[in-house]
């Protein structure tokens, strides 16, 4: 019977989150192609609040993670972007991007969206902010450090673990359909199938498996569930898509919707291979702000959220859209999306099993 459920509940997430997903990694494809990385590397230059709120700005439609974004960062401070503007875009990108946008909405509501995108750019401006008022000093080791980026178009795809960070790729500026689908789902959705694979298990186990007397505990001490939430979030590898189906996991196994979104912003901000990379090309100062205004924001605006839900007496799992009766178009689209991600999971081992054959 546990198993069962497990599968009905991996069912039901996949269902509210596919035909989202889908939608928005083909907006992602299609604004990977129109909007030129001159764009973003143009207006950043400068150590000011402008270029701090261009960064964030920037940063929030475009549909990287936490790793892939380390490449595109890395060609942004290199063109002579200042660290506040950097650490702005390494924060904002990775907790939104169209296809997380989608996903969120279809999972959460629009309450939750807008919450995510509002208080993802606040921490972002913030951290930026910081960074340039008490990080001023120039890095030597800036110039040293490199990825093996050799073109000028950088591939902004979530990679699939820790050593998996995109790659670059060189394509047409002239606006391509067959480009926009196959960046979509030939190179997002490749690079996010495990990620996306993790996610939609752990959700599911999640939302089973959580004995009732542990929810209980975190339910009636919230702050402990913010506490253990954030330890988890910081150094694991999450994408900002992959983490919808575990906060609803969480929050159907009692824990709060604040310490639920504490995941949703801290989980794809950071990684330990982001960690690393922050203090070795903006500095230890930059670190801290990039960590503590993170943690201290995740939790904060965690809170906000409880406290908006309990003046407002509405039941926040009540948003999450996990229906028994489903249309045609999601049912499509769950079929789609899993059968996409076991081809990818799968394609190594055939490929390897095609070689030794």
């Amino acid at each position: 019977m546990e198993i069962l459920h497990f599968f009905e509940a991996l069912w039901q997430l996949t269902l509210a989150m596919a035909p989202y997903i889908l939608f928005g990694l083909l907006f992602a494809g299609i604004l990977h192609e129109i909007v030129p990385d001159s764009i973003v590397t143009k207006h950043l230059g400068k150590d000011n609040i402008l270029s701090v709120l261009k960064s964030t700005l920037f940063g929030i439609p475009l549909p990287v993670c936490s790793c892939g974004v380390i490449p595109l960062a890395t060609s942004i401070k290199k063109s002579g972007a200042s660290k506040g503007a950097t650490l702005s875009f390494l924060i904002s990108t990775p907790i939104t991007g169209v296809d997380s946008i989608m996903a969120t909405y279809g999972i959460f509501g629009w309450i939750f969206t807008l919450y995510r995108v509002l208080t993802s750019s606040i921490i972002a401006i913030i951290a930026g902010i910081l960074s340039n008022i008490f990080d001023k000093e120039e890095i030597p080791s800036v110039k040293k450090f490199s990825f093996s980026t050799q073109v000028p178009k950088v591939d902004t795809s979530c990679g699939t673990g820790v050593g998996s960070c995109c790659s670059s790729t060189q394509t047409s500026k002239k606006f391509s359909f067959l480009a926009a689908y196959q960046y979509a789902f030939g190179t997002l959705l490749k690079d996010i199938s495990t990620a996306l694979f993790w996610g939609l298990i752990l959700g599911a186990l999640i939302s089973v498996a959580i004995p009732e007397n542990l929810s209980n505990i975190l339910h009636t001490y919230t702050w402990l569930s913010y506490l253990i939430v954030i330890i988890i979030a910081i150094p694991m590898y999450v994408c900002a898509t992959a983490s919808l189906p575990i906060a609803a996991g969480l929050m159907l196994s009692g824990v709060s919707a604040g310490a639920a979104f504490v995941f949703l912003l801290a989980g794809p901000a950071t990684n330990t291979v982001t960690i690393g990379v922050v203090k070795k090309m903006l500095g230890m100062k930059s670190l801290i702000i990039y960590l503590g205004t993170i943690t201290i924001g995740s939790i904060f605006f965690g809170i906000g959220l409880d406290a908006i839900f309990d003046i407002s007496q509405i039941d926040p799992k009540t948003l999450i859209h996990l229906h028994d009766e489903s249309t045609l178009l999601a049912v499509l689209s769950a079929i789609v999306l899993w059968g996409f991600i076991l081809y990818y999971l799968s394609k190594p081992y055939l490929i390897k099993l095609k070689s030794n054959a």
